[in-house]
């Protein structure tokens, strides 16, 4: 099961990404655990200046702005 961390204040774009990573998932047969993450501090110790901001397993993969669709599969698809 993939641990997966949505990092933003609760903004649209944070939503949208939140959902894009359940379809992802879902599209793809991956397990997730998924995780919004809306606390300043906890984002900051990220190092997400931007958000929405999206974590997998620990690793920061995108941070700023809405990824695209597919690379958001491909994500979930890796290790």
């Amino acid at each position: 099961m993939k641990e997966i961390k949505v990092l933003g204040p609760g903004c649209s774009r944070c939503k949208a990404l939140a959902e894009m990573v359940k379809q992802a998932a879902e599209q793809s047969g991956v397990a997730i655990n998924l995780e919004k993450v809306e606390d300043m501090a906890t984002i900051v110790g990220y190092g997400i200046m931007g958000t929405p901001g999206l974590v997998i397993n620990g690793k920061v993969v995108h941070a700023g702005s809405l990824p695209d669709p597919k690379k958001v599969a491909a994500w979930l698809q890796e290790g």
